[in-house]
């Protein structure tokens, strides 16, 4: 087992932190640090993980600041947005049509459609959170 210094620590800490897989993290760490650390090695560096529980207080502090640091600034990314993603789709879309590939129009007619309508957020209900229950009684009776 490789030992690692402090920098090495707080590189793999941080990116597991962003949801780097520990095999992301093992080749990111050979690549910036010339260091071969095993998958096992890295994933006891993730506090959300068991194999963790020896972790110090030091690595879960780092580890939560970046996570939350990292979730706040999904804004800054421009996919993570609905009307970057949207306008895309719409270049796509007319592409596609002047092209002739009706086919792939059609999909990214269904795609902009479930995109605007919802569909791939967290926030959007599905029809059965809506619908009512076999079970529940009719609040009107």
């Amino acid at each position: 087992m490789t030992t690692l210094t402090e920098d090495v620590k707080a590189f793999i800490v941080q990116a597991l932190a962003c949801f780097d897989t520990p095999t992301q993290v093992s080749e990111a760490v050979k690549e910036e640090f010339g260091l071969d650390v095993t998958r096992q090695q890295v994933a006891a560096y993730d506090p959300t993980k068991k194999t963790s529980r020896t972790l110090g207080k030091k690595w879960h502090a780092i580890f939560n600041a970046t996570r939350k640091t990292f979730l706040a600034n999904t804004a800054a990314i421009p996919i993570a947005n609905q009307s970057f993603r949207l306008r895309a789709l719409q270049r796509m879309y007319e592409k596609s049509t002047g092209r002739g590939n009706f086919a792939m129009a059609a999909q990214l007619i269904e795609q902009a459609a479930k995109e605007a309508g919802g569909m791939f957020s967290a926030r959007a209900k599905s029809d059965d959170d809506q619908a009512p229950k076999l079970n529940d009684p009719d609040p009107d009776v």
